[in-house]
């Protein structure tokens, strides 16, 4: 191929590399030059263009780029027609993308006009989703070079479908484990598999040991599961554990334990007589990708999975930061938070809201035996472990600065406080010096939060350890204020809207330690009604 400055007089047949702008229009890039174009140009006074002359031996991107994707379309891969050099691979059915890495690779380097790009390997996709991409770049390729990818391209890309499994469940109890946890561990599997038209067809709940679980199994596999789901109600920490020793108990194998994926390290992976069966790791209770839908996918496919398979994972294997993962259990910080300094915590307290469901009066200048709901809260934090203390106004700054006279806080204002409670967390995030591990986040409408409350909260944080959120509970029921690790302030300031971070806490369910205190972390100040049931008053 030929390409460079052409006479518009000599380009007859050549391709055009830019567009071009005339008299009566605009000539697009690709556009072959013919006798009328040729003429438009000359007539707008176009002397010359950058053009492509295609050689003898050359094919045309169009031609090159659907010749290419049909030879790598294997079984479940529909081929687009072309265009602009290039041509688009769907997936026919939802299924698992298999890609033969190898191949990909050597046909990339075969000629720097020819480039192949795919989704990840094992990438889960549903019917029409595209899988891979062949771009020509312009405007043409050998034929020689086209001929040997073509040669070497054999099928290196297949969607394997999805078989609508009858999948078991054996999720394992322990006292401390709500039944409404188990119940969203199951809605959340039901939604992993909906992709897969897979359904669970029976779930046991039986107590965390060897015995109850090898049962379970057994009687699953029995009735016909062709893949079986344990859910531990504790963490599995060695091949030894409950849920591997259950495995083997029942009759099957261990085929692996553990995997290079982070969240997702504590998978165990097993047969029962030909029926795979994974113990889930705790990270599968959240809706968040992690490692557990990899190996799940690619067994909902009819993928084998071997230990090679689960070992090769580690590159791309970190799928994000994993906060809540604890320090070294020996040495290291664990050390120096038992034996040094404890972790320093500051406090936020959110005083920017409206209230208008008090209906009018600013309810955080409103009394209980004659300090303002502002200074209750202020003053909780201020006599707390919690050190600084920031209090972030909004509504009416002023009147609410004013009720803290005296308070050896830091105010700082959100303007932007009617766009929700999560634009005064940021600020009050952005306000904390650096050298924090965790902050306690008080509602200034919570008059019987007080500074013991704050400081049971700060005992039980143990970042070293992996307590990142901490959580007052009453009679069960979570409440505030929480405490978060430094480690999640990033999060934490993406929020949007009223919402505050509770999602974070579901999302980092290994990292949260509850602390039962009483209703006092269930009273909020929102209506006159409430306020007058506390023994308030509003300001006159």
């Amino acid at each position: 191929m030929k390409f460079g400055p052409v006479p518009v007089a000599e380009a007859e047949g050549a391709i055009l590399a830019h567009s071009v702008r005339h008299a009566g229009g605009v000539l697009r890039k690709g556009t072959v030059l013919d006798t009328d174009t040729i003429a438009a140009l000359g007539e707008s006074g176009v002397a010359e263009v950058i053009a492509a002359r295609l050689d003898s031996a050359d094919v045309h991107e169009d031609e090159a780029a659907v010749r290419l994707a049909r030879a790598l379309a294997g079984d479940g891969v529909h081929v687009e027609p072309p265009f602009t050099g290039r041509s688009n691979l769907h997936a026919e059915a939802a299924g698992v993308l298999v890609v033969d890495r190898g191949k990909i690779d050597r046909l990339n380097r075969i000629d720097p006009a020819i480039t192949i790009a795919t989704l990840a390997e094992f990438a889960a996709v549903e019917a029409g989703r595209m899988i891979a991409t062949v771009k020509i770049i312009p405007f043409a390729v050998d034929g020689a070079s086209l001929v040997a990818a073509e040669g070497s391209a054999g099928d290196a890309l297949r969607v394997a479908p999805f078989r609508p499994h009858k999948v078991g469940l054996v999720a394992t109890t322990l006292p401390s484990l709500k039944p409404s946890v188990l119940d969203k561990t199951r809605r959340l599997l039901e939604e992993r598999l909906s992709i897969a038209s897979a359904r669970v067809v029976r779930e046991i709940r039986v107590a965390h040991e060897t015995r109850p679980v090898a049962e379970a199994l057994a009687m699953l596999k029995a009735e016909g599961s062709d893949l079986i789901v344990v859910f531990g109600a504790s963490a599995t920490v060695d091949e030894g554990d409950v849920v591997p020793a259950g495995i083997v108990a029942a009759g099957g194998r261990v085929v692996h334990f553990g995997m290079p994926v982070d969240p997702g390290n504590l998978l165990v992976l097993g047969d029962l007589g030909g029926v795979p069966v994974i113990g889930a790791p705790g990270c599968a209770r959240s809706p968040k990708e992690n490692g557990f839908d990899w190996v799940l996918h690619r067994l909902l496919a009819g993928l084998p999975v071997t230990p090679e398979d689960v070992t090769a994972l580690g590159v791309g294997g970190l799928l994000m930061e994993i906060v809540s993962r604890p320090q070294p259990r020996e040495g290291g910080d664990a050390a120096v938070e038992e034996n040094g300094p404890p972790p320093r915590v500051a406090a936020i307290v959110l005083a920017a809201g409206q209230g208008r469901r008090m209906g009018g009066p600013n309810k955080l200048a409103a009394t209980i035996r004659g300090r303002s709901l502002a200074r209750i809260a202020a003053e909780a934090a201020v006599a707390s472990r919690a050190d600084p203390v920031v209090v972030v106004t909004g509504h009416e700054p002023t009147l609410v600065q004013g009720a803290l006279d005296g308070l050896d806080v830091r105010i700082i204002h959100n303007p932007d406080y009617a766009d929700g409670l999560s634009t005064s967390l940021r600020r009050g995030i952005a306000a904390l010096p650096e050298n924090i591990d965790g902050a306690v986040v008080l509602l200034a409408d919570m008059p019987g939060v007080d500074a013991d409350v704050v400081d049971r909260l700060i005992a039980a944080f143990g970042p070293a350890g992996g307590t990142l959120i901490v959580v007052p509970t009453f009679e069960g029921k979570r409440g505030n204020p929480v405490l978060w690790s430094r480690r999640l302030f990033a999060e934490l300031s993406t929020v949007a809207g009223d919402t505050g971070g509770r999602h974070l806490i579901g999302a980092n369910a290994d990292a949260v330690a509850e602390v039962e205190i009483g209703p006092a972390v269930a009273l909020d100040v929102d209506t006159p009604e409430a306020l007058a049931a506390a023994g308030g008053e509003i300001a006159g």
